[in-house]
Parts: structure tokens; C-alpha cells; sequence
């Protein structure tokens, strides 16, 4: 795939005067081969085979970066699921596990590594439930290791028992890092139909079916989409705002895909996929709310607010798919809420609710993300919340996710700062009926009939 001049010259005005952006570069890293009869063992196979592999990740980065004058905001890396690799060791163990792998990205040089994970959507293994109860410590203990436990598919239904075990595990992590606002549960997902190949944090792991080691790339443009659609008249009907979302998204696909290719070809190693979702940061002006905003909405969560994201996430598809050979992990848009100004400001101006996100997460990449809430929601509540968003990703066929922080001594109105691209939130209203009796009953959900398309 040749990249013209003219393609090039493009892509560095946007970056000069858009904030577009590589959000990451992620190296998945099949850890296989590195099983043991202890967790001592386990633990030296991953840290040396992590830092092999990934010895130069930032390195071609910054050389990229520097090459192309386009920013790669992260260096990440992701493995293949803990609870795998490690199935038979006991719980106290699993943190000599996570140290290690929060040492080798520390060597490295990377920001965040993805795989203290379990796939549990129809049951638990011992090894699975040993990580899932080991995850508060782990993510008060450790710096750069993120985690995620996939509760749910369209093909097995969704196993209320990991619910109910996960909202435990999020009022957990959250307490135990409380003196930061909670900042442990923005490092847990809590997924329905998780990908094998997304580059994003908290929850990227690197799949069963994928090869040895790849290079997954995360692209992020909301800035350049809405510096496009400011350019269109205010008369401008549905079909042009798609169309310009359209041109815009190829274009920022296609700088994606250079990087992607340049990366993978200089560390030796495979290209896997592009990720062309739609990600925002807490800058002004880089934010998803602003381009829903800017078709009409005077503020993101009124009425009309699903049905923009909607045309968002479509036309950001159908733009992207044509720029890259093989594109992958949750490519469509993000809507976290504290790494978006615009989504900030509507929680705070009373627009956008809890509820509202919950029914724009039936059109958009991923779910309920970076969602604070008050630290006294109980742990049914948490499950709850989560069942909802797995009921509809499993009806959907499509990702959905939890990331939500019970912020520990905070109250609606509140607010809490995680800093960085984790940014801030204002502390969102919960609806306060109970659904213990629901969560307590336990078992698994069936999956729907349409899962049965053999």
C-alpha cells in the first residue's frame, strides 16, 4: 500500500493545528510458552521474554515519531490472558505474576500492559477465579498493569455469577486505592465480546488465535473531525455530515496504517491490525460530545444525542475500512466520559445522564467508560450496571464494557481527579432502587436464539 506526498503533507497539518494523533502503539505478546510448575517460574519466563521482544518498542516509536512529526501518545503492550498462562496458581501468588509484568513494561519504557485477564463468559476455572480475587491487590500494588474479565458473549449468554463477582472486585480496588480517588477500578474492564486484538487500555489482551507477537495501532482524530464539520454549512444535511466524516476518517486511517506498517516492518515483527476508533482526551477541543454537538445538539445528551453517535460510529466505519487492509479491535467511537471535555461539561450542565450513556452505548464503540459514581453504590448496583451494558452487547452481537469507579468518600456532584489521559469527572447520580435480589440469583443467562446461526 503506497502513501502519496500530497497524503503526507495532509497528515502533518493535521497534526499542526487538529490534534491528530498514534494514541498507541501496542505490541501483543503471546506468553504460551512461558506456563511453569510456580509462579517464581512463570514470573522470570514472562519478564524475559517481554523484555526481549519488546526491547525496542519505544525506541521505533520515538524514531517514528520523530521521522513523521506525528505524535504516538503510547507505548503499550498486551499479553496473552493471566488466568491462562498461570491456571495453576494460587491466589497469593498471582502478584509475584503481576510484579513482573509491571517490571518488564517499567524496563521497557511503556506506560500500561494489558492481559491481567480472564475470559470467564461460561464459567470459572480455578485459575480464573485465583486472578479475579487476586485483581484489587494487584491493581493497588502495581503501576502499569491493567485488567479485564469477559463476562459475556452473544454465543454463551452471560455468566451472572463473574457479574456479581465483578462488582465485589470493583467496590474492592477502588477502596484500596482510595487516597487516589480510586484510580485502581480505570484500570479493570469488565467486557462482553472482548477482541483478541485491541490496542486499548484497560483492556487489551493479546488473543488465544493470534500469532507469536504483532503490532496493534490505536489511531485518534475527534479534533480533525470536528475542524472538518466546522467547515460545513450550517444548512448542511445528514447525508454531507456522513460524507465529510467519511473523507476525514480514511485520511486519518491512512496515517494510522504508515505508522502500523513502518513499526512492525523495523521491530522485525508482524502487523496485526488498525484500530480506527474515535478516541478523545480532556483538551478543548478534542472531544466526541463537541463533534455531536457541532451537528446540532446544543448540548451532548439531549434528545437526538443517540442518533448523531449513531451516523458517528457508521460513517467513522465505513471511512476507515477502506484505508487499511486489516482493521480491527473496537474501531468506532469512544465515549469515555472523564477524557472528554465536552462529556464533562454535559454531566455537569445536568444533559447527560447516567441512563442517557447507558442508550448511547447501543450505537458506539465499546460502553459505560470512565464513569465515576458515588463510593457507597453497593456492589449489587456496580453488577447490575454491568449486566445491563452485557445484555446488550450479547443481543447486539457487538463489544460492550464497564469501566466504572465507585469513588471511595465522594458523593453525587463531587468530583475526582485521575490526571493524565485518564483525566477528571464530575461524580455521577446512580439510581438508588435495589437490584440485589435480581443479582443474588445467580447462574448464567442463556445466550439469544439468533447465537444459534450454524
Amino acid at each position: 500500500m503506497g502513501f502519496a506526498f500530497e497524503e503526507i503533507e495532509e497528515t502533518i497539518r493535521m497534526v499542526q493545528s487538529e490534534k491528530l494523533d498514534i494514541r498507541t502503539i501496542t505490541m501483543g505478546i503471546s506468553l504460551r510458552d512461558c506456563s511453569g510448575d510456580n509462579a517464581d517460574t512463570i514470573a522470570e519466563k514472562i519478564y524475559d521474554k517481554i523484555t526481549k521482544k519488546a526491547e525496542n518498542l519505544v525506541k521505533v516509536a520515538e524514531e517514528l515519531e520523530s521521522e513523521f512529526g506525528i505524535p504516538i501518545v503510547n507505548k503499550r503492550i498486551s499479553v496473552t490472558p493471566i488466568a491462562i498462562v498461570a491456571d495453576n496458581i494460587e491466589k497469593d501468588e498471582f502478584i509475584k505474576i503481576a510484579s513482573s509484568l509491571d517490571k518488564a513494561a517499567k524496563n521497557v519504557g511503556v506506560n500500561f500492559i494489558g492481559g491481567y485477564s480472564a475470559l470467564v463468559h461460561k464459567g470459572f476455572t480455578d485459575g480464573d477465579l485465583n486472578l479475579i480475587n487476586s485483581i484489587p491487590q494487584v491493581l493497588s500494588e502495581t503501576e502499569r498493569v491493567c485488567s479485564s474479565v469477559n463476562v459475556a458473549t452473544t454465543k454463551a449468554g452471560i455468566n451472572m455469577d463473574a457479574v456479581a463477582l465483578m462488582g465485589k472486585i470493583i467496590k474492592d480496588t477502588a477502596y484500596r486505592t482510595k487516597e487516589n480517588d480510586g484510580i485502581g477500578a480505570a484500570k479493570l474492564v469488565v467486557f462482553c465480546n472482548a477482541p483478541e486484538d485491541n490496542p486499548f487500555m484497560a483492556g487489551a489482551f493479546h488473543g488465544v488465535g493470534e500469532g507469536e507477537c504483532v503490532i496493534n495501532v490505536g489511531v485518534s482524530g475527534p479534533g480533525v473531525v470536528l475542524a472538518a464539520l466546522s467547515k460545513l454549512p450550517k444548512t448542511a444535511d445528514f447525508g454531507q455530515i456522513s460524507e465529510t466524516i467519511k473523507k476525514t476518517s480514511f485520511k486519518i486511517t491512512r496515517a494510522g496504517e504508515l505508522i502500523g506498517r513502518l513499526a512492525a516492518q523495523r521491530l522485525n515483527t508482524s502487523f496485526g491490525i488498525l484500530d480506527l476508533s474515535l478516541a478523545p482526551t480532556p483538551e478543548t477541543g478534542d472531544s466526541i460530545a463537541n463533534i455531536l454537538e457541532s451537528m446540532g445538539l446544543s448540548k451532548c445528551g439531549s434528545h437526538g444525542t443517540t442518533a448523531a453517535l449513531a451516523l458517528l460510529n457508521d460513517a467513522v466505519k465505513k471511512g476507515g475500512v477502506m484505508a487499511s487492509s486489516y482493521v480491527g479491535g473496537l474501531s468506532g467511537a469512544f465515549i469515555p466520559v472523564s477524557e472528554d471535555a465536552g462529556m464533562i461539561e454535559a454531566v455537569e450542565a445536568g444533559a447527560l445522564s447516567l441512563e442517557k450513556l447507558e442508550a448511547m452505548t447501543c450505537v458506539c464503540s465499546v460502553g459505560l467508560d470512565m464513569i465515576a459514581i458515588p463510593g457507597d453504590t453497593p456492589y449489587e448496583t456496580i453488577s447490575a450496571i454491568i449486566a445491563d451494558e452485557m445484555a446488550i452487547g450479547m443481543i447486539n452481537k457487538k463489544t460492550t464494557a464497564v469501566r466504572i469507579i465507585p469513588a471511595p468518600g465522594k458523593k453525587e456532584g463531587d468530583h475526582v481527579e485521575f490526571g493524565g489521559l485518564l483525566g477528571h469527572a464530575p461524580v455521577m447520580k446512580v439510581n438508588s432502587f435495589s437490584p440485589k435480589d435480581f443479582i443474588e440469583r445467580g447462574g448464567r443467562i442463556p445466550a439469544p436464539l439468533h447465537s444459534l446461526n450454524n
